[in-house]
């Protein structure tokens, strides 16, 4: 094998093995043990093949480098790629700098499940919401808060389990 192609070849696989890497260990933190296992069985044999070929080829250094390179970049694409699938759910805590914002009404008007209560702030009286999204809407809820509170503080963050309330009844539809 030319010593250009060895090179692609190192990188190529370990950009494949490292993306299916990253997302076998996204979907066992969520639980979706099925994909994961299906997963490591490709993520496994990808690896070995590369393996192989920068073990039997030890004497270029370039080899070695190639897949160092090829591992950052499977890093990289296999975070853009689950960042693209948006699995799961978020939770999008928001402050409102007034307590008597329309906001909850018009994020429920556009089918989100919306809680709310009276927080105090440094400055005065907050209200503060927390609404429950699919993470692949989580960007069209955020534009939404921006234009209807453009000065709200914003938290976002995941949550490994929920149970009852709108979103549950929703799910079982």
């Amino acid at each position: 094998m030319n010593a250009l192609l060895l090179i692609a070849s190192i990188i190529g696989i370990n950009i494949a093995y490292v993306s299916l890497f990253t997302l076998r260990l996204i979907f066992s933190i969520k639980g979706r043990r099925g994909a994961a296992s299906l997963l490591a069985m490709l993520e496994v044999f990808i690896y070995l093949a590369g393996l192989n070929l920068v073990l039997q080829n030890l004497s270029n250094p370039l080899n070695m480098l190639a897949y160092c390179l090829g591992f950052g970049a499977g890093v990289y694409l296999g975070s853009r790629i689950e960042e693209y699938m948006a699995l799961g759910y978020s939770v999008v805590q928001v402050i409102a700098d007034s307590v008597e914002t329309k906001l909850p009404d018009k994020l429920r008007s556009h089918g989100y499940g919306v809680t709310s209560w009276a927080g105090e702030g440094r400055d005065g009286k907050r209200l503060v919401m927390q609404v429950l999204v699919k993470r692949s809407n989580e960007k069209k809820l955020l534009d939404s808060i921006a234009l209807e509170a453009p000065r709200a503080f914003v938290i976002s963050h995941e949550p490994r389990h929920f149970k009852g309330g709108f979103w549950t009844k929703m799910i079982e539809r």
